[in-house]
């Protein structure tokens, strides 16, 4: 079977790399697959502290494979949809942060794996959209919910009504980015700096901080605030806060283990 899905470890961070550029890394039935294993392995990753999402070739994601679609039946359709919805699910539960790095274009279930990590860099020359409705169908793998929760009702029904691809400097005005550098190289080394400066942070920290927030997007202030305090409750008893503590004491960097 062919890898769509490549793997690389620098350091503590881990870096998912979409390689299907043949096919604009079009969302197939394997390469969906391959997602959602390495979804899976990541969830039970104790040591990353980060993971990073980008693309060979062209761009980042073009969405589902339209030519693979096209000799479906509706059965067939409605698994392989469900199916993305899965594994992009299990993007946006992966407990360590995540980050899209985006290049060339990220279109459709692209956009929406995109919009499930936390954070998205981008070169100045990506285009971006969710596209469907020009296919007669909308954002099946969470784009209506995901990209209303973050740029507003009116921008997102403004995009998805229109199938507009609009590019990264108009996406970053309407807070879809996080940050667009001039060239791919750039914007990487960005998003880069940014990921070493979360490893160099407790790890358990951040992800119950990452925890926290994005349970308490779902209820009001005071059921949020008492999810808050449970998660800053669990790290009291930790390592890595005492560390914390002694490395202050003695004017030095700490060195976290997780635990």
């Amino acid at each position: 079977m062919r890898m769509t899905i490549h793997i690389e470890r620098q350091g503590d961070v881990a870096h998912v790399v979409f390689a299907r550029p043949e096919a604009r890394n079009a969302l197939s039935v394997e390469m969906v697959g391959q997602l959602i294993e390495v979804t899976a392995e990541m969830a039970q990753d104790v040591k990353a502290r980060a993971v990073l999402f980008s693309g060979e070739g062209a761009g980042f994601c073009a969405g589902a494979d339209l030519k693979e679609r096209a000799t479906m039946e509706k059965d067939a359709v409605k698994r392989h949809v469900t199916l993305i919805r899965q594994a992009i699910r299990a993007i946006e539960q992966l407990p360590m942060p995540t980050i899209a790095l985006l290049h060339g274009f990220a279109f459709g279930g692209g956009l929406e794996l995109a919009l499930a990590c936390d954070l998205r860099f981008a070169a100045r020359d990506t285009l971006v959209g969710l596209t469907e409705t020009a296919l007669a169908i909308l954002p099946g793998a969470g784009g209506t919910q995901r990209l209303a929760r973050l740029i507003g009702p009116m921008h997102a029904k403004r995009l998805i009504f229109s199938a507009a691809r609009i590019d990264a400097t108009e996406a970053l005005q309407i807070g879809l980015l996080t940050d667009v550098a001039d060239t791919k190289e750039e914007a990487f080394a960005r998003a880069g700096e940014l990921t070493q400066q979360i490893a160099g942070n407790g790890p358990l920290a951040v992800r119950q901080a990452k925890w926290a927030i994005d349970q308490g997007l779902s209820v009001d202030l005071a059921k949020g605030l008492e999810l808050e305090w449970e998660a800053y409750q669990s790290l009291i008893p930790t390592s890595d806060r005492v560390e914390a503590l002694h490395a202050f004491r003695e004017k030095r960097k700490p060195q976290f283990e997780g635990r």
